[in-house]
């Protein structure tokens, strides 16, 4: 699928907006992406983001790309003269992503989570895959290897492939190790860790906490399980886990895996946190925050609060201590939130990435650092087949499933909300460790998988093709036998005001409607307030991301999608922009939530507020 787009050869651009001087701060993150140009290229739906002043570097970049696609074609390409005949091991092997795949060792953390098991999927002829698993003892980790790797509907090729030796194959490949990223040492003993250190080529860190929204609603939950998630973060626990948690497992490669080929982080292109414009690929270096960003690039510079990972660290083992009994499970979540906020995060769970970054960076040593951020995360686009996914994994998907409820929300229907198939982001981790992996540099490249500057999805657009989608596919009614139910058009609203006021309306009407009716109820009402409670939360949490004013650079993921052969283009596919967002969202991605997500189960009763 990649053959038309490497072989296209006339290149259009057109201007759709006038753009002037985008400022740069200190840190060359623009500041103003209303102030861009949008430039379309024809017959393949690339579209970037560039400013007038980088029109000339962009003409440059595209005449090297033609240049390095024309030496591809002539490679692969056959003649009859073999003095003529041009040998490029470097091209027709590409990235060498197969070859490096073979053989080796690969030590995973949340391998039992939504990414890994597409890694593990992916490479079946590697030496061993040992999994970081949380268990009380060895057997307890091999059944939760089994239970939720190897039964998962994810590797049913495999399962074809090996038929009744399937489990045996597995079990040989995989290596269930007891510990845990919230422990020294990971929580192994020093004969364990002997035994498989040394071997480790690759470490894959794709465990986190990624809860981040402030409270859950109990009313709500308890009645719908499967459409919501607990996205309450404490900061002792979110900080353990992703910032701490990765230290930890830095601390282990540097001092126990020796051989290690290369050290590869899954983490967020949201740990940008307030940035605007084009957002870059670049590390952090400690102490470097939003804040500090924001106040430096004023004139006279602004003061601002420091960052210290220690500090954080301190005041939640001290909060913790100091909020001990009823309400210290809230405290510690409000605690979370005005941290991150006060050094420009929105929430916890970018903050704790974003210093869990500042910490690899900081320590690595003379490891070669890869770092992945994708933004928010969906069903395969195709491998190993189109629509799987595993649970409700947030944006956007909430609002897919909160479409049957009130059709109104906080938003700007002209804002971009980036989304990239689950499946393209497991390529990008294996083709950048492979070509780390190889070169074994020491240093760090980070690396956005990311749809905003190439192939925007609009918000607007996402709720026209949810609503196009359960109209052509209605829910059966769970309330009455065998009837559909239609839903409305969603209503946008720009501000929080007009947001709050409207829902507030709502609510007084639903009440004077149940007091006059003959079947009055506390309970309806109290159903009624949670369910407005709830959008209220939505809305708040989810605001930065209706109203997100930024896209994200891949320029070191485009180069990387450069380099590959054209068998490494097909099999790992990172060519984002010519996917169809109607077709992929209204024939993949919803069909796909609605099969694994809530596993088939109606969807929440209509509630008219």
């Amino acid at each position: 699928m990649m053959s038309c787009f490497l072989k296209t050869s006339v290149i259009e651009l057109k201007a759709v907006q006038k753009s002037s001087h985008v400022h740069r701060n200190e840190h060359g993150y623009g500041t103003n992406i209303s102030s861009t140009s949008l430039w379309k290229r024809k017959n393949t739906g690339f579209v970037r983001c560039q400013s007038l002043e980088n029109d000339r570097a962009l003409m440059q970049q595209w005449k090297k790309t033609q240049e390095v696609r024309a030496l591809k074609e002539m490679a692969v390409s056959t003649t009859t003269t073999p003095t003529t005949t041009i040998t490029d091991t470097s091209i027709s092997n590409g990235n060498g992503i197969l070859q490096f795949l073979s053989g080796k060792t690969y030590f995973i953390t949340g391998a039992t989570g939504f990414l890994a098991k597409e890694i593990l999927r992916t490479a079946p002829d590697v030496s061993k895959i040992c999994v970081l698993i949380k268990a009380n003892s060895q057997e307890a980790a091999v059944d939760r290897l089994k239970t939720e790797i190897i039964d998962s509907d994810l590797f049913q090729c495999l399962k074809q492939r090996h038929g009744k030796y399937y489990q045996d194959f597995m079990l040989r490949k995989l290596v269930p190790v007891v510990g845990s990223l919230c422990e020294s040492d990971l929580g192994m003993d020093a004969n364990l860790i002997s035994e498989i250190a040394e071997d480790v080529d690759v470490i894959i860190n794709s465990a986190a906490n990624t809860n981040f929204m402030e409270r859950s609603i109990n009313g709500l939950k308890h009645k719908f399980p499967y459409m919501f998630h607990p996205y309450t973060s404490r900061f002792d626990v979110s900080l353990n886990t992703n910032t701490s948690g990765a230290h930890r497992l830095m601390d282990f490669a540097n001092k126990y895996c020796k051989n290690l080929r290369v050290f590869l982080h899954l983490s967020t292109a949201y740990v940008s946190g307030e940035r605007e414009g084009m957002i870059m690929e670049k590390p952090f270096n400690m102490g470097e925050s939003m804040a500090k960003e924001k106040a430096t690039s004023e004139f006279p510079p602004l003061s601002y609060p420091v960052l210290n990972i220690d500090s954080e660290t301190e005041i939640a083992l001290d909060s913790k201590m100091a909020f001990e009994g009823n309400l210290e499970d809230h405290k510690m979540k409000e605690l979370a939130l005005e941290r991150a906020r006060i050094h420009g995060w929105h929430n916890t769970y970018e903050f704790s990435k974003a210093m869990g970054e500042m910490v690899i960076y900081s320590m690595r040593g003379d490891i070669p650092l890869v770092i992945i951020r994708p933004t928010a995360i969906t069903s395969t686009l195709e491998d190993p087949f189109p629509g799987w996914i595993q649970g409700n994994s947030g944006r956007p998907n909430d609002f897919i499933l909160w479409k049957r409820q009130p059709p109104k929300f906080l938003l700007n229907p002209e804002a971009i909300i980036d989304v990239i198939p689950i499946d393209m982001v497991v390529n990008a981790i294996i083709a950048a460790m492979a070509k780390h992996g190889i070169a074994r540099k020491t240093g760090i490249k980070v690396y956005h998988v990311a749809s905003s500057a190439v192939n925007p999805l609009l918000c607007g657009d996402l709720f026209k093709y949810s609503h196009k989608h359960f109209n052509s596919s209605p829910i059966i009614s769970m309330r009455t036998e065998g009837n559909t139910e239609g839903i409305k058009e969603m209503e946008f609203f720009s501000s929080m005001d007009d947001f709050s006021s409207n829902i507030q309306t709502q609510v007084a009407e639903q009440r004077r409607f149940t007091i006059s009716g003959s079947n009055t109820s506390q309970r309806l009402q109290r159903r009624c307030k949670v369910i407005v409670e709830h959008a209220m939360d939505l809305a708040r949490v989810y605001q930065p991301y209706m109203f997100f004013k930024g896209r994200f650079d891949i320029s070191n993921t485009h180069n990387l999608m450069e380099g590959m052969s054209e068998e490494e283009m097909k099999r790992f596919r990172l060519d984002v922009e010519r996917v169809d967002w109607e077709d992929y969202i209204t024939n993949t991605h919803i069909p796909g939530l609605k099969k694994h997500a809530i596993k088939g189960r109606g969807m929440p009763k209509q509630v008219q507020i």
